[in-house]
Formats: structure tokens, sequence, C-alpha cells
């Protein structure tokens, strides 16, 4: 399968930002504004990724920390194609060296990722399906604010599935990030009905059997 030569992979999107960086310090207002029409799924990326490892998160951190992300799959449900936050956000600055170092660490990864993620089923990806993966994406980011440590990881990491998807047009990997994040959170649902407040302390106790 050959690839669309108007969507850029990934690798691409974060060499040509990291080349257009100027001066000592860039604002997250011009990073969006770089990143265009994929501004939406690369901020999501950028905030899921961390997430998604597994590192326990304490009470009160996670909710600060999925706040981003409840902002950002709000908007795509909304059909937004233009990012919006707050004021204070938007005129924060990063390290231009710090951001390309980070970046010239990404690229290679981004390239080996870029061997599986490809487009096709590009529908999956965009208008009317993009708005409903974005509220399952919406649902997700509300259960990473459950206070239990880990379980941030699995819904962090069916975030930034789909939105490597939404960027290179895969709308296989949407799907697959649908998938494991809805299952996870309705594998959480489903507890809570079955043992009420218990299953929390079940989940958390099954994630650490797991991780030992």
């Amino acid at each position: 399968m050959t690839h669309d030569p108007a969507i850029r992979t990934l690798s691409d999107v974060l060499t040509d930002l990291k080349n257009g960086l100027r001066g000592t310090e860039v604002s997250v207002d011009s990073l969006i504004e770089s990143l265009h029409e994929r501004g939406i799924a690369m901020l999501l990326l950028l905030f899921a990724a961390p997430m998604a490892l597994p590192l326990p998160v304490p009470p009160g951190i996670n909710v600060a920390l999925a706040s981003p992300l409840l902002l950002l799959t709000g908007q795509q449900v909304l059909g937004a194609h233009t990012i919006w936050l707050p004021e204070k956000i938007r005129k924060r600055t990063f390290s231009v060296p710090k951001l390309s170092q980070l970046i010239d660490g990404l690229v290679p990864w981004m390239k080996r990722l870029e061997i599986i993620v490809k487009p096709r089923l590009g529908f999956l990806s965009q208008d009317g399906a993009s708005r409903f993966f974005g509220a399952l994406g919406f649902i997700m980011a509300l259960s990473v604010c459950i206070p239990v440590p880990l379980t941030n990881t699995v819904p962090s990491f069916g975030i930034a599935l789909m939105s490597v998807g939404f960027i290179m047009r895969d709308g296989l990997a949407v799907l697959a990030g649908a998938l494991i994040g809805t299952a996870w959170v309705l594998m959480l649902a489903g507890a809570v009905v079955i043992f009420g407040p218990d299953a929390f302390h079940m989940v958390k106790d099954m994630i650490k059997s797991i991780l030992v």
C-alpha cells in the first residue's frame, strides 16, 4: 500500500515543527498554530503518552493531568477545527533547545511506529466518526480521574493510540485505541455495579499482582 503524499507522517510533522522553531523560547500558542489541523490530535498524544506509562499517580495529581485530556476530547466531540485553551496556558513557553532535543529523541521512535501505522480506513478518522471517537476518549479521560493507582495507564494508552490514528489517518489504530480504552471503562463500570465501592480496591490489587 502506498501512502497518500498529502498525509504527512508523524516524524515529518515533528521534524517540520522543529525546523520552524525560532529564538530561545516558544509559546504553547505558537506550537498550536504550527500544528495546523492536527493540533488537537498531536496535543492529545503529548498529554496522554506520559500518562500511559505504568507508573502510580497520586490522587489529585491524576485529575490535574486528566484535565487537558478532558478539555481536548471535549472539543473533538464538538468538531472544533481550532484549539481553545485558557489564556494562561496559551502564553506558557518552552525552551527551544530542550524541545528540539525532545523531538530528536522522538523522531526515531515515530519512524519505527510508522512501519505499522499507515493511512487506511480513513473514514474512521474524519468528520462524524472523529466526534464519536472523541466522545469515547472523553469517557476514557473521565476514568483517568478515578483515584486508584495505575488506572490511568490503559485509558491513556487508548487515547494515545487513537491520537496516532487521527494524525496518520489510520482508522485501524483509532479503532484499536477505542476498543482498548472502552473495554477498560466497561470493566471498571461492571465491577462497580457488581461489587460496589470495593471494586476499586479489587482493581488496585489486581494491577499490583500483575506488575509484581
